[in-house]
């Protein structure tokens, strides 16, 4: 029986690579993984597919630059106490176009600390993005929210196991560069490539050309369906091909990848956030860092990064590390806070126009139905 959690010597050989150093559309993503590694093709494909089935990786998938094909935004909910967890369920089962949704605290009452759901929320192009949050504020019960949409990207990735070994302070010899949120529109035919793309993998999946089923699925030949996918790719519209790990919950051998996620906030003056995202985003620990106008109920944060680990004095070692930095930097923080994980589930958000049309419609019924 093969090894099936992310420590053992050759997975973590292996998960190194996959988990977010596979960019843009690769036709054999097992043999780049392969040639990265240093693990051969046969085992790569053999490992991932055994912790996919173990549920140690929970997914294996092209992610893809949604930012530039659907209306997202990082909200944040506030909920009566007694309604956050059936909020918090609601939101994880009933809308597709949630992705992350995550119950969040911080260490002292604060800016915000009543804010304790939150969740990522991609709405396709052509609907509102505002009227989508009313009404899952109704569903939920929400007080209020704050819609907090990314203006810039500055990191973007996941490497938990490569991420284990990182010293506080530790970051790339230039500032980050961000990547402006445009919107792109796709074809037809686009889009039907880009739909199977992003489909999560089966264990039985993981072959070598993994895409050739998939470009049958949509009656296109394997070369005309590598030539619309690397047209997406030039299009900077795919992320990465990634192998995601459990790291919330625990393996069924009882080993957990992380503990701790931490969502670091800082407010610095306007006209400076992208000298300043590009501060934060250098340090290796993030796993992503973002623009984002949080507003007067957060006193004005304006950088956000999320950073994951096992030991939450080690990840304030990393919090404290930045903080300095941006001080050596010139740069001028008028205040900073870190709001802690808890409970969270994790779903691709749904993207396509088609699945939020019969949502409403779903949503539509739901509401005569009760009335």
């Amino acid at each position: 029986m093969l090894p099936v959690e992310h420590n053992d010597p050759v997975n973590a050989k292996i998960l190194a690579v996959s988990e977010d150093k596979i960019e843009g559309f690769v036709r054999e993503p097992f043999e780049e993984i392969a040639g990265r590694s240093g693990v051969g093709v046969e085992v790569v494909m053999a490992r991932i597919a055994a912790m996919l089935r173990a549920k140690t990786i929970r997914r294996v998938r092209q992610t893809l630059l949604a930012t530039n094909l659907a209306n997202g935004a990082l909200m944040a909910w506030k909920v009566p106490e007694d309604r956050v967890d059936a909020a918090f369920e609601w939101m994880f089962q009933r809308d597709p176009f949630s992705g992350h949704v995550v119950l969040r605290s911080t260490d002292t009452v604060s800016a915000g600390s009543d804010y304790k759901l939150w969740t990522t929320v991609k709405v396709p192009h052509g609907f509102s993005l505002s009227g989508h949050c009313e009404l899952l504020a109704q569903k939920v019960g929400a007080e209020r929210f704050r819609l907090m949409p990314a203006k810039g990207i500055f990191t973007l990735g996941v490497g938990h196991v490569r991420r284990k070994t990182i010293e506080p302070g530790s970051k790339a010899e230039a500032p980050a560069k961000m990547i402006p949120v445009q919107v792109v529109d796709l074809s037809e035919l686009e889009w039907k490539v880009l739909l199977v793309l992003k489909r999560e993998f089966a264990p039985e999946e993981i072959r070598p050309t993994p895409w050739a089923p998939r470009a049958k699925e949509v009656g296109l030949a394997l070369d005309e369906f590598y030539r619309v996918a690397e047209q997406l790719n030039a299009r900077k519209i795919i992320g990465r091909f990634s192998t995601f790990l459990e790291h919330v919950k625990p393996s069924a051998g009882g080993v957990r990848v992380t503990r701790f996620n931490a969502l670091f906030h800082w407010a610095i003056p306007p006209g400076r956030e992208i000298e300043a995202g590009g501060e934060v985003g250098r340090h290796h620990i993030l796993t992503h860092c973002y623009w984002r106008e949080a507003g007067p109920e957060f006193k004005n944060v304006n950088i956000m990064a999320v950073a994951h680990g096992t030991d939450k004095h080690l990840l304030l070692d990393h919090k404290a590390a930045i903080d300095r930095h941006l001080h050596s930097s010139g740069i001028p923080v008028s205040y900073t806070n870190v709001f802690w994980g808890g409970r969270s589930e994790i779903k691709p958000s749904e993207i396509s126009p088609l699945v939020y049309r019969d949502w409403l419609c779903e949503m539509e019924l739901l509401n005569r139905s009760i009335a």
